[in-house]
């Protein structure tokens, strides 16, 4: 697999200790652009994050040698629960039962017309990615299940 980014020889798992996504909803037609002359992307708000967030995670940082992933989900879960206060972010007897059940193996392939979001503006699009989320679980009950929604690609080896 071709390397996203090459990351720096002095980047390891203590580099960082929590990171995020987001998404925030584009409008129809807008699309993420490149200004060669600014050498930056240019486009419009609503970069969806959430939905390659875990994807390109494994593929770059867990594949990439720079994290296992107990320390993923440490910085994807655990870290960010306990800076913001969050009762979550831990499997610990009494916690909330929130979990997202992943596969490790799963290889896909970035597809913004299959995202659950409404926002299809994304620069990883065609990008082939390992690790997917099957199913988010809330409060015990799952409230969300990969296999159904399609999950932001197509399966592909």
């Amino acid at each position: 697999m071709t390397r996203l980014v090459e990351v720096p020889a002095q980047f390891d798992d203590r580099s960082f200790d929590q990171f995020a996504a987001a998404c925030a909803q584009a409008r129809e037609g807008e699309r993420m652009l490149f200004d060669a002359h600014a050498a930056e992307w240019a486009s419009p708000f609503g970069l969806v994050g959430l939905e390659t967030a875990l994807g390109l995670a494994v593929s770059e940082l867990v594949e990439g040698g720079v994290l296992g992933y107990p320390a993923l989900v440490e910085r994807m879960s655990c870290a960010p629960a306990r800076a913001f206060q969050l009762p979550g972010g831990t499997l610990a007897r009494g916690a909330p039962a929130d979990v997202t059940v992943i596969d490790p193996a799963a290889e896909w392939v970035v597809d913004p017309t299959a995202f659950c979001s409404k926002s299809r503006n994304t620069p990883f699009a065609g990008r082939r990615l390992r690790g997917r989320a099957r199913f988010t679980i809330v409060g015990g009950r799952v409230v969300w299940d990969g296999r159904a929604a399609g999950g932001g690609g197509s399966a592909g080896a």
